[in-house]
């Protein structure tokens, strides 16, 4: 069986998969991997480090001649010619976040780009098409990485958004399987992102002491920090960020260099920003045998409803 859908027509992907962006990890080594797998891998900005994107840019191009995507952070990325730069660099679908939708999407849609804004809540996303995004991600709170201080989880924010919104959407937050991708759509949703379930899968760059966490975490254990200011994190439970659970300063101060916990695998020099879904991961994978398998067990979740119900 095929999917065939809004989403794999404007990203023109086989099967309507898209990595999360995440900051350092979601390069060339990753993305190229998604991609061929026939997903939609991401390159990240959000570290900032505008020239190693742009190699890794050009490595994707070697890597794989499957469509591929480049996500702008915001609040992390202060460069003036960022949408320039990827217009340069030949990018063609593109994800906005951490800020207001109506900053890139006339200039990046004017120069022929498909882009979709990342919405934590029904107003955001709301906003974001008035703006005139193609499409929307959906991010519920169980996601890891930087979120909105009043988190939705997604089995309420997913339907919400679709039941007001025409546009494509792509669901974020606690996908990980054929199953969880069939209640996505259920719920409106025409493809999924992944973040947790790449950043522990067998290309991803980061240090084996991070992907062994997440194999070993129970679903209990992450943390949701920085409630009292913005952006919120959610994150693995680490000595760290047990500390930082409750407080109620700013502690985005306390994220040290993330590289030495990404690539060094000292697991208390950061924070480690994890999904709940960490507490369904038993194994570090290859990309291609992930997407391949929630691909099998989509159709096969979908056909045995049908057969049950219909």
């Amino acid at each position: 069986m095929e999917f065939n859908n809004r989403i794999t027509k404007l990203l023109g992907v086989e099967t309507p998969i898209v990595q999360a962006p995440m900051g350092w990890i979601a390069r060339s080594q990753l993305a190229s991997a998604v991609s061929n797998a026939g997903g939609l891998g991401i390159i990240e900005t959000s570290s900032g480090e505008l020239d190693a994107i742009r190699e890794e840019i050009l490595k994707m191009r070697q890597l794989t001649d499957k469509p591929f995507g480049v996500n702008v952070a915001q609040a992390f990325v202060r460069d003036p010619d960022i949408v320039q730069f990827i217009i340069d660099q030949g990018v063609k679908f593109v994800t906005t976040s951490a800020g207001n939708p109506a900053r890139y999407t006339d200039q990046l849609k004017s120069a022929g780009l498909t882009v979709f804004h990342v919405v934590p809540s029904l107003s955001a996303a709301l906003k974001a098409v008035e703006c005139g995004v193609d499409g929307l991600i959906v991010e519920g709170g169980e996601g890891g990485g930087f979120k909105n201080p009043q988190d939705v989880a997604s089995m309420v924010l997913l339907p919400l958004v679709r039941s007001k919104v025409d546009v494509p959407i792509i669901a974020a937050g606690g996908f990980l399987d054929g199953g969880t991708m069939a209640a996505a759509f259920a719920l409106g949703a025409e493809a999924v992102q992944m973040g947790t379930r790449m950043v522990s899968a067998a290309e991803s760059p980061v240090h084996a002491n991070w992907k062994n966490a997440i194999v070993n975490a129970a679903e209990t254990d992450t943390v949701f920090l920085n409630r009292a200011h913005s952006p919120a994190l959610r994150a693995i439970r680490t000595e760290k960020t047990s500390r930082l659970e409750f407080s109620t300063d700013n502690v985005i101060g306390e994220f040290g260099t993330a590289t030495d916990l990404y690539f060094g695998g000292d697991m208390e020099a950061s924070i480690a920003l994890t999904g709940q879904v960490a507490g369904r991961i038993d194994a570090v994978r290859p990309v291609a045998e992930v997407i391949a398998e929630v691909r099998k067990e989509f159709f096969e979740v979908v056909d045995t409803l049908a057969r049950q119900y219909l």
